[in-house]
């Protein structure tokens, strides 16, 4: 019994599902950024930090954790793990040298072609929440 016409037309049905779903999900402009409790994390005022004042510190990873959970994972995979629709954060420059991308980044999102492949966070969420998911971010170790 010869399968492979049905085989085949099943692999190209699945890949065009995969192709055009992954269209419509990676250029997504109809995300509402959730509000982030940041209680308890120091005030870091309007002016923009240069580097991620949070680094290290338990109670902004716990809160980090939470927001990520809430505004990115959605796009960048539970755990910090993509599963291939957006960068895999993990991989981002550690420390101060890679804090000025990740802050343009957030807080400004990334639009391409009239498309937006990822919301602009900084003025919902706040510094306070964007560098406490930094933190939490820098917390999940690359495999």
């Amino acid at each position: 019994m010869n399968h492979g016409p049905r085989w085949l037309a099943g692999i190209a049905a699945a890949t065009f599902l995969a192709v055009a779903g992954a269209g419509s999900v990676f250029a997504h402009g109809d995300v509402t950024p959730q509000a982030v409790n940041t209680e308890g994390l120091e005030k870091l005022g309007a002016e923009w930090r240069a580097s991620n004042p949070y680094r290290g510190n338990a109670k902004a990873i716990q809160i980090g954790s939470s927001a990520y959970n809430q505004n990115c994972a959605r796009c960048h995979g539970l755990g910090v793990i993509s599963g291939g629709i957006a960068p895999d954060l993990r991989y981002l420059e550690p420390g101060d040298s890679g804090d000025e991308w990740y802050s343009e980044r957030v807080r400004k999102g990334a639009t391409r072609d009239g498309k937006v492949y990822m919301p602009a966070f900084g003025e919902v969420l706040g510094q306070e929440a964007l560098w406490a998911i930094r933190a939490y971010i820098e917390t999940v170790p690359a495999e």
